[in-house]
């Protein structure tokens, strides 16, 4: 298990190496369309919430926790609904705005 860990690891931080410019250009046009850093940041929290929830599954699921993968499957869609609430009232405010 140590050895899954440590090559996860190591993917991962060859990975954000290769998903700078990406994340550089996502930026950038986050910029561009004037919409909020905050929403910017949310984007990035729920990628990150599906790559280490996605591994935490692996990792269980590798080491016959099924259970605990399911659990932490589970979680991870309970956190990126929680974290989509101010996104989906702002898209709701919106829609209402164009409707008065």
């Amino acid at each position: 298990m140590l050895i899954s860990l440590a090559a996860c690891t190591a993917v991962i931080s060859g990975f954000t190496v290769f998903l700078q410019p990406v994340i550089n250009d996502v930026r950038e046009i986050f910029t561009e369309a004037g919409i909020s850093d905050s929403y910017l940041a949310l984007v990035f929290k729920a990628a990150a919430i599906c790559f280490v929830t996605q591994i935490t599954c692996d990792i269980c699921t590798d080491s016959g926790e099924s259970a605990i993968a399911s659990a932490a499957e589970l979680w991870g869609r309970g956190e990126l609904t929680l974290m989509s609430l101010p996104v989906i009232r702002s898209l709701l405010e919106q829609i209402g705005d164009i409707l008065q």
